[in-house]
């Protein structure tokens, strides 16, 4: 770009990768602008998970979903303290319920290793119960660097340090799209009515929006753009005080870790998410609604390794939708981080798939983005 542009680095979308990636652009010594569609930070699919700090166990060794959730792991847990996060390495236990799933878990604790989670290990059925006398397996898994956070207020910490270097962030504003060309990306941006700006740097980090806002980009690889697929996880909150101290997994399922079983920093347990998967590929309006009547199927699952829980005892939460790119039924898609060599865009970084465990690696992948800035700059 000749002409000096408007805003060097236009980040869209303010959930937690969107603001991990602003503020480690704003400590590499760039000028960054922050445009959210909703009127506060983290009003999307960031603020619609479970809170878990993972450890990087289930994903294909050497996928980027591996790489970064281990890397993310260790700066997470130093940030929360540096930042006083409210934080604690609190440990999982993964469930094989029944012998069927011994060997399952036995290949999920050699995934791990193989990803740098050295630290989870076999425990027997005496130990397990030692730890957590209510769980109910053959063997079980246990995850001493998995953890839980205060998800709002790690956001609030990346924000703050991102403005603490120069960063701006504008709400209730929308990216309607952008135009390509020699003279570099042209920007359209507004609440009503949309205004060009000229762009050195595009992060599109939109979460769900993000396939959808993609295709309103001029000159982008259309083949590029992966189609999206939307997984809803109702969660169901335990009503008494909760027995267990560790989170507890069951073995995976198809779409997601399984029903399992969270504790907040309060104390409280809730249950989820299962997978519920949305026909439609439109990232609004979305009915984040939990009907009481999917708990039938919680209670099932979750007594495979929790026999004492009781009727009556899971009460409806709340609700997240996992901004999946591979379809019901296929493997589960690594992240993707694409650059011009992908999409043909210099300038554009653009994001998609970022689920679970996006929270985890929020800030290695904020990293990887300010290399890509970098080497893609105009």
């Amino acid at each position: 770009m000749s002409e000096t542009p408007d805003i060097d680095c236009l980040v869209i979308g303010a959930g937690v990768v969107g603001l991990a990636a602003a503020r480690a652009l704003a400590m590499a010594g760039r000028e960054v602008v922050v445009v959210e569609r909703e009127t506060a930070i983290g009003q999307g699919i960031s603020s619609r998970n479970s809170e878990v700090i993972h450890a990087g166990i289930y994903y294909p060794p050497g996928s980027l979903k591996a790489q970064l959730c281990v890397e993310g792991r260790r700066r997470f847990y130093d940030f929360c303290a540096s930042h006083h996060v409210p934080h604690a390495r609190c440990g999982k236990i993964i469930v094989a319920a029944g012998e069927d799933q011994r060997d399952t878990a036995l290949g999920i604790m050699g995934r791990a290793h193989a990803n740098g989670a050295t630290d989870v290990r076999l425990v027997d059925r005496t130990e397990m119960k030692a730890m957590e006398p209510e769980i109910e397996g053959v063997i079980g898994l246990h995850s001493p660097s998995t953890g839980i956070v205060d998800s709002h207020a790690f956001m609030l910490a990346l924000q703050g340090e991102a403005a603490e270097h120069g960063a701006s962030f504008v709400f209730a504003t929308h990216f309607f799209g952008a135009e390509t060309g020699a003279d570099g990306i042209r920007a359209l941006l507004g609440a009503e009515v949309g205004c060009f700006f000229r762009v050195r740097t595009l992060i599109l980090a939109a979460g769900l929006a993000s396939p959808r806002l993609a295709g309103t980009i001029n000159g982008i690889s259309e083949t590029s753009i992966p189609t999206p697929y939307f997984a809803k996880g109702s969660y169901f909150s335990l009503a008494r005080r909760s027995p267990f101290s560790r989170l507890v997994y069951p073995v995976p399922e198809p779409g997601g870790l399984g029903t399992h079983l969270t504790i907040d920093l309060a104390g409280r347990t809730r249950f989820g998410p299962d997978v519920e998967w949305l026909d439609t590929h439109a990232d609004q309006p979305l009915d984040f609604r939990v009907d009481s009547r999917r708990a039938d199927k919680f209670y099932a699952a979750i007594r495979r390794y929790w026999p004492g829980l009781k009727d009556g005892e899971l009460n409806p939460d709340y609700a997240g939708i996992r901004p999946k790119i591979s379809a019901p039924g296929a493997p589960d898609a690594d992240f993707l981080l694409q650059d011009e060599a992908v999409h043909g865009v210099r300038g554009l970084i653009a994001l998609y798939g970022i689920e679970s465990p996006g929270l985890t690696a929020a800030l290695a992948i904020a990293e990887r983005v300010v290399q890509l800035a970098a080497t893609n700059r105009r």
